[in-house]
């Protein structure tokens, strides 16, 4: 009888594995919760393959198919933007992931509204910015992937936000913007609704 239910259990698994192969080729890098259970999965199987290695979990009801490849470099703001769709990416993140700094930030600069209490819970370290409603839609960027989308501030309102928050910061990004007329006026009219023209 144990025999048997051994056998049985080897069974199952293989055909988890098996149905995990299919999610593979249906599926680029995420997937969500509700996306496996309509494959047929239980959750109890999605627990077992978590523990596993086979899913990692990245937020809630999300998961990332580890094996399949690796993660792009701006990982981190797909999923924080999965995790809350209405989170934009600011200040210093957004400059590093536009190519404005070299070296990345020490954690994800997150903006979202003052009224947005939505949790972000994520496994790396996330710096929250909470901003009223007419400046936080100033500025905002939509940034389509292989992997999924994500919202970040241009570049020229991220310079506006860091000057705003930390005034004292060297930013060598800033001098290519003013030699560049046009990316130059736009921060200007960041820095005139902000109220920081003479800092810029």
């Amino acid at each position: 009888e144990n025999f048997l239910s051994q056998g049985r259990r080897i069974i199952v698994r293989n055909h988890t594995y098996l149905k995990l192969t299919g999610i593979y080729k249906r599926y680029k890098g995420y997937v969500e919760t509700k996306e496996l259970l309509g494959e047929g999965f239980s959750n109890r199987q999605i627990g077992v393959l978590t523990e596993e290695g086979y899913l990692e979990k990245v937020c809630h009801g999300h998961y990332w198919l580890t094996g399949q490849c690796s993660k792009p470099q701006d990982y981190k703001c797909i999923e924080v933007c999965l995790s809350n769709p209405r989170a934009v990416i600011c200040m210093g993140s957004a400059i590093y992931y536009q190519g404005g700094m070299a070296e990345e930030p020490e954690y994800l600069s997150v903006a979202t509204e003052r009224t947005d209490r939505s949790l972000l819970k994520m496994n790396f370290p996330v710096k929250r910015h909470y901003f009223s409603e007419n400046n936080f839609k100033a500025g905002i960027r939509k940034r389509d992937t292989e992997f999924g989308s994500y919202h970040i501030y241009d570049m020229e309102r991220s310079i506006c936000d860091m000057l705003r928050f930390d005034p004292e910061i060297k930013l060598e990004i800033l001098d290519q913007v003013r030699n560049n007329e046009q990316r130059y006026e736009r921060m200007i009219r960041y820095a005139e609704l902000f109220r920081i023209k003479r800092r810029i």
